[in-house]
């Protein structure tokens, strides 16, 4: 039955995504605000599927910790789950990503409207600066700027080395960071079948501020943070995640 309602879901999800893909391309000679507003709908459409076809629901708390102005949002990334949420929920934003996902068809395209930064992983002095330079721009512009610390998809359980660009660049443009912590990998897995009914528990951590503070001391924080309340809802901690080799560094 699991597998029959993740066959499901990729079936309305495949249906529905060119569809919003369409109308965020029609919309975005008017200006970006046609693209979000489309990009949201379409992730609230997404979610809701998600919970009446294949049974995942969400609780968030620490909703009070979101500031009303521009800050960095320092994020697992464990899943494609959390890339859906955000623009469900989360006021204009942008994520820092790799630059492949835009020629994915539909969603890249409708993702290239939404104004990302979009970086290649392989040149690696390079997408650092354009982070800070780019991430400088949106963040005056008063947009929230997404970053995954630790640059690729690590699954449920791993820790990878958490990249520092999110704290230099809050600290450089000085507006705060905000830890959010999440466990979408353990239901939302790899692959069309790799959906599994509960519940995704989702938190923001404390408002970081970065006046007067070395920016690699936020990271650290904002890391320390995320990974305490990971350990603490798996009573168990991370086992560490080896990017290059994409193989897992098991216990001893």
């Amino acid at each position: 039955m699991r597998i029959l309602r993740a066959l499901i879901f990729a079936l309305a999800q495949g249906l529905a995504t060119p569809l919003y893909a369409l109308l965020m391309i029609l919309s975005a000679p008017f200006g970006v605000r046609g693209p979000r507003y489309f990009a949201g709908a379409w992730s609230r459409l997404m979610l809701g599927l998600a919970h009446w076809i294949c049974g995942i629901r969400h609780e968030l708390s620490g909703w009070e910790h979101l500031p009303a102005g521009p800050f960095v949002l320092i994020a697992k990334h464990q899943s494609a789950w959390e890339t859906i949420f955000f623009p469900a929920f989360l006021p204009p934003h942008v994520f820092v990503l790799k630059q492949e996902i835009l020629s994915i068809p539909f969603f890249g395209w409708g993702m290239r409207l939404l104004e990302p930064i979009a970086i290649d992983r392989e040149q690696r002095r390079e997408a650092f600066q354009q982070v800070l330079s780019q991430g400088r721009e949106r963040l005056s512009r008063g947009l929230i700027v997404i970053i995954f610390p630790e640059g690729t998809r690590v699954p449920y359980g791993y820790r990878g080395r958490y990249a520092p660009g999110g704290g230099l660049l809050a600290a450089q443009a000085g507006v705060p960071v905000v830890p959010l912590a999440h466990d979408a990998g353990r239901l939302w897995k790899r692959g069309v079948l790799g959906k599994y009914p509960g519940t995704i528990h989702l938190a923001l951590g404390p408002i970081l501020s970065t006046e007067g503070r070395d920016g690699l001391e936020v990271n650290r924080e904002a890391e320390a943070w995320i990974e305490a309340e990971l350990e603490r809802w798996s009573h168990q901690p991370a086992r560490p995640w080896r990017r290059k080799s994409g193989t897992r560094s098991l216990p001893q």
